[in-house]
């Protein structure tokens, strides 16, 4: 039941990301590409590849990753840095994340994510009891610490921000104690300002998300122009396809903020109700996880839901002001060929998991 559940949500998830894919980016398509179609069909494509992935990932016997996990992680640590290399790694928006395979691209830190999750659960699982001494669980924070450094080099802070936040979920439900995470989250407080005052565009975002009508042509562009969409959708929305922000007010809105069109054309109204899919999904993995018979299984449902959960709650944080910009896409809606498949073979991942359940029960 509840596997089915999670497969129809995501399923309409995506369906309706789809049509807000196209209702968002028509208008900048037909400019730019002279194709109102160009990232629809591009997005569907990769829906479609994504879906695959994730039917082929839910038939995968998920006890497969803790037996190569050794080799998942290596291949994720070499891809992302082979991506740091000129020529090899491609630009976008300021930063060599990208492998340009023609007609299409890899993002290896979307890889990273899903990688470092099963090295954690498999590491938390060998160790669960060791968790209480900090010493430890040492050699999970360097692993993530590294992985963390390389996405930063490229650089993709919120990358990097979403899968140490999922490792951190993870841990917490180990018996790591608490005073530690005080220390460590006093670590991360210092290493994050440090990485802020070292790049002046990181500062820049976060001096326009205090004020952003202090520079309202620059650095607080987006995220007034975001506000300016969500303003006039009230309860109900100006209607789908009918967004005025879209025509070249909000740049690349099928993107990072496709939330902002989202909640103009279909209201609040809309905007909970997209809000409650998520919730629903997240609340039936999380109480599927209770119920797995392993303790690896449980962790790598917790990781992955958590990366999914943390990086629309990041997303939607961004898209309403309450988040400095971070370039996160909203998962399953967002334009992004990477992300929308990654992300679908993640929840693959949770469907078999969820079938042993299912079995047990």
């Amino acid at each position: 039941m509840k596997t089915k559940r999670i497969i129809t949500l995501t399923l309409t998830i995506v369906i309706f990301g789809l049509i807000c894919v196209y209702s968002s980016s028509h208008i900048w398509a037909l400019y730019k590409y002279d194709d109102s179609f160009y990232y629809i069909k591009r997005q569907a494509i990769f829906a479609c590849i994504g879906v695959i992935a994730m039917f082929v990932t839910s038939r995968i016997d998920y006890h497969l990753y803790k037996k190569y996990y050794k080799q998942i992680i290596g291949v994720c640590f070499l891809l992302l840095i082979l991506v740091l290399i000129p020529g090899l790694g491609v630009v976008r928006g300021g930063s060599r994340s990208w492998f340009n395979f023609g007609i299409f691209a890899l993002q290896p830190s979307e890889l990273f994510k899903i990688g470092m999750i099963i090295f954690a659960a498999v590491f938390i699982e060998k160790n669960y009891y060791q968790m209480k001494k900090l010493r430890y669980s040492l050699k999970l924070l360097m692993v993530m610490g590294l992985g963390f450094l390389l996405i930063m080099l490229q650089p993709d802070f919120g990358s990097g921000i979403v899968m140490a936040c999922s490792i951190v979920v993870m841990i917490i439900v180990s018996p790591f104690p608490f005073i530690y995470f005080v220390f460590l989250g006093a670590l991360g407080v210092v290493g994050i300002v440090l990485m802020i005052l070292s790049a002046p565009y990181r500062m820049e975002r976060i001096l326009s998300f205090l004020d952003p009508f202090q520079d309202p042509l620059g650095s607080g562009f987006q995220a007034i122009q975001a506000l300016y969409a969500i303003g006039p959708g009230g309860l109900l929305g100006v209607g789908f396809d009918k967004s005025i922000q879209k025509h070249f007010y909000l740049p690349e809105p099928q993107t990072d903020f496709i939330f902002a069109i989202v909640a103009e054309e279909f209201g609040f109204l809309g905007g909970v109700l997209l809000i409650g899919a998520y919730l629903w999904l997240f609340k039936t993995i999380l109480q599927v996880s209770k119920n797995v018979k392993d303790l690896f299984g449980s962790l790598l449902m917790i990781g992955i839901v958590s990366m999914i959960g943390i990086q629309t709650l990041i997303n939607l944080g961004v898209v309403v002001g309450l988040f400095p910009v971070t370039g996160v896409t909203l998962p399953l809606m967002s334009y992004g060929g990477t992300s929308l498949t990654i992300t679908l073979m993640s929840i693959g991942i949770l469907i078999n998991i969820s079938k042993s359940v299912n079995c047990v029960l």
